[in-house]
């Protein structure tokens, strides 16, 4: 390890490694020790280092001591990468909020618009063991959402039974996006031209890949949506 003397760098050095900021190696590393329990000394100590040493590592950034990140990144058991550059496939929303927020109301014409003609969404209901919500591929009939999805699967559900579907877009940058709701009940489509003519719909081949022929309806009872944008 190298001397536990102040790193060098300079700002700049910390910039550009991330070390500094609100995303940086040092908020990372302490909001991990808030999850797991831990104090600072508690963290350093385990990492083989001084206090001192911990905290300029932080805002030092991650080429400066690479292998006393390696430990502290044992000690709070994550990914080196995580530590040092953050996650790569974290869930939209890691920003901060616009300065003036508005919330408004969609209505059904324009929650139907912004579904466009397909996509993917959430499915959510109820089993044996409690609430569920499974991510499906998704077409725009008309005003319904269908989706297909394996017989026997968890998104196989019964016809006549209630559902909800959700959908939205983030946009980071601005800290702003939408959200759109339906509930209805499920029906099952078997005419064997609407089945074909869904198939050959751009945006009909699931992700998840696989032998999916049961295609459910989702039939609207209600359908609501919500925009959240900066003024």
């Amino acid at each position: 390890m190298q001397g536990e003397g102040v790193p060098t760098g300079g700002a700049a050095g910390a910039a550009a490694n991330g070390g500094d900021g609100d995303d940086g190696v040092a908020a990372r590393a302490s909001l991990r020790r808030e999850q797991l329990g831990l104090s600072r000394e508690e963290a350093a100590s385990r990492a083989g280092m001084s206090v001192a040493y911990l905290d300029q590592l932080g805002r030092i950034g991650y080429d400066f001591d690479p292998g006393a990140l390696m430990r502290l990144a044992a000690v709070l058991q994550m990914p080196y990468d995580e530590l040092v550059t953050g996650r790569r496939d974290a869930p939209p929303g890691q920003g901060t909020a616009a300065a003036h927020p508005v919330l408004m109301r969609l209505a059904e014409r324009e929650c139907w618009e912004r579904l466009g003609t397909h996509g993917i969404g959430r499915l959510g209901l109820s089993t044996e063991a409690g609430p569920v919500v499974l991510p499906v591929n998704f077409l725009v009939d008309g005003c319904a959402v269908v989706y297909r999805t394996e017989h026997g699967g968890p998104a196989a559900v019964a016809a006549g039974t209630l559902v909800a579907f959700e959908a939205d877009h983030i946009d980071e940058q601005l800290s702003s996006g939408w959200s759109v709701l339906v509930t209805g009940a499920a029906e099952h489509v078997t005419d064997p031209g609407t089945i074909r003519s869904l198939s050959e719909r751009p945006g009909a081949r699931p992700w998840a890949g696989g032998k999916r022929d049961l295609w459910v309806r989702v039939v609207p009872g209600e359908v609501s949506g919500r925009t959240i944008r900066a003024v």
